[in-house]
């Protein structure tokens, strides 16, 4: 191999190096990253973070606190904060996400990087909660202890996230919080959430709490809301003869608008848009000359409109309405509410209407009694017709018999 190819061989080599170091990025102090674990030692072990060097880690933070046993094996992926990026001490120092905080020197490098630590609720004090940090004690203010306002009682002896917010007299007074770290959380997941909060997504979300307007469902860091008439196809529900806190419910997205007052993102949602159509089977279910049950929905001065079934609705005309007597308004013979008997008169899927009437049976009968009525004369007049035939033959039999005397 000759002197140019060695040195193009040499060049390349140095193009690849140079490239692979171009795509391991640069890290900074309290940034959280993914970290594959390359060896294991009995003090420190070394992670591949993507950066152009390995990181280490204590050993003793990737063991379990009560069997002191490794939790990871060389290759696993864990989730780790850079406390050091190399700047200082020339090596890059990382610590296991929720696992800091175990003394008031790690403490003071949470304090001044913005690390989370991991403390334990262990008490409620005047003002806030005590939280146990490994061997150290610390105070949540009651109002940092969570987003919203909840039962102090439910936060104890739960194993949380904080923020150390103050560290003084060598770690005898410590102040924690959870509210900044929340909100943050809650500012990206918002954000994410947005992104595809478009109208016509189907999205999945949690009751967060119950009007009677509608339920507010939390979509993760955003809510919407689910009009009470987006509830379904039945227009008469309750709220929360439907809905419960907590519930997980699946909408989809038919409003997305920006509030003009705060300019917050307004987002409307509808479980009826995902339910089937009860008009698809309208046509079986109602064909014309059908009586059924329904109840008066809705009064107005041309009828009444009766529902046969959640989302299927009928008017009755006031022409329709009573047999025998002038209506000149329908709430002489319907209130909201009441349920009544009506008939099928014509049914148009296309258009989604149906001709009701509650004269139909009431004609039927009438229809019915006169036909009898008709009937009975009929019958009577034969009856009579017969009679007198009868009555004449015996005039004339009686009159001959006078003659043979």
């Amino acid at each position: 191999m000759g002197t140019d190819e060695r040195e193009e061989d040499f060049a390349a080599l140095l193009a690849e190096q140079d490239a692979s170091d171009a795509a391991r990025r640069q890290v900074r102090a309290g940034e959280r990253v993914e970290a594959r674990v390359v060896t294991t030692g009995p003090v420190t072990t070394f992670l591949d973070i993507g950066a152009k060097a390995e990181a280490v880690i204590d050993t003793a933070e990737l063991r379990d606190p009560e069997t002191q046993e490794l939790t990871v094996a060389v290759g696993d992926t864990i989730e780790v904060t850079v406390s050091d990026d190399g700047r200082e001490t020339g090596s890059i120092v990382c610590r296991r996400v929720g696992r800091g905080g175990q003394t008031a020197d790690e403490l003071a490098d949470a304090f001044a990087l913005g690390l989370p630590v991991e403390g334990v609720v262990s008490g409620q004090k005047k003002g806030g909660f005590e939280v146990q940090i490994g061997s150290l004690r610390a105070f949540c203010p009651g109002s940092q202890i969570d987003l919203r306002h909840g039962d102090p009682a439910q936060y104890v002896g739960q194993r949380l996230q904080f923020k150390v917010t103050k560290l003084e007299q060598g770690g005898r007074n410590i102040v924690v919080g959870r509210r900044a770290m929340l909100e943050a959380e809650s500012a990206q997941r918002r954000e994410e959430t947005l992104a595809r909060l478009e109208v016509g997504a189907v999205v999945t979300g949690r009751v967060s709490s119950l009007r009677d307007f509608g339920a507010f469902v939390d979509l993760g860091g955003i809510e919407g809301l689910i009009h009470v008439s987006e509830l379904g196809w039945d227009r008469g529900a309750k709220v929360d003869a439907v809905l419960e806190p907590g519930q997980e419910v699946t909408a989809q997205v038919v409003k997305r608008e920006t509030d003009p007052k705060t300019g917050a993102p307004r987002i409307g949602l509808s479980m009826r848009a995902l339910a089937p159509d009860p008009w698809t089977e309208a046509v079986e279910r109602f064909p014309p000359g059908t009586t059924v049950r329904g109840r008066v929905r809705k009064v107005e001065s041309f009828g009444a409109f009766v529902e046969l079934a959640p989302g299927v609705d009928g008017l009755v005309h006031v022409s329709r309405l009573a047999v025998g007597r002038r209506v000149s308004h329908p709430r002489q013979v319907v209130d909201e509410g009441q349920e009544v008997e009506v008939t099928v008169v014509t049914i148009d899927p296309a258009q989604k209407r149906i001709g009701l009437s509650m004269i139909e049976e009431a004609k039927r009968v009438a229809e019915a009694a006169e036909q009898d009525q008709r009937r009975d004369t009929e019958a009577a007049m034969a009856r009579s017709r017969e009679q007198s035939r009868f009555g004449t033959l015996g005039d004339l039999l009686a009159a001959s018999r006078q003659k043979r005397r």
